[in-house]
């Protein structure tokens, strides 16, 4: 079973640290999804069917607060966590 993996960020095509993230996670044949900062609530449900978090680099965050979340988050659950 390959791992799914919720990277933290506000994708643009135009950042090519996202891009160079995007190749990296599909050459790994790992699952991941981009998870909008905007959309991380208190109590972060959005990210309960994931089994590690990437905060990703390269981003100013759309929402700081969001991006936080997540990594509190990830951390009170013992996820894997990577951040840059």
């Amino acid at each position: 079973m390959r791992p799914r993996i919720a990277v933290i960020g506000d994708f643009s095509e135009q950042n090519e640290t996202h891009r160079a993230t995007n190749a990296e996670l599909s050459a790994s044949g790992a699952q991941f999804e981009w998870v909008p900062t905007g959309t991380i609530r208190p109590g972060a449900e959005a990210l309960t069917d994931f089994d590690a978090l990437w905060i990703s680099p390269g981003s100013p965050y759309a929402n700081m607060a969001g991006a936080l979340e997540a990594i509190r988050f990830g951390r009170e659950r013992g996820l894997p966590l990577v951040g840059t």
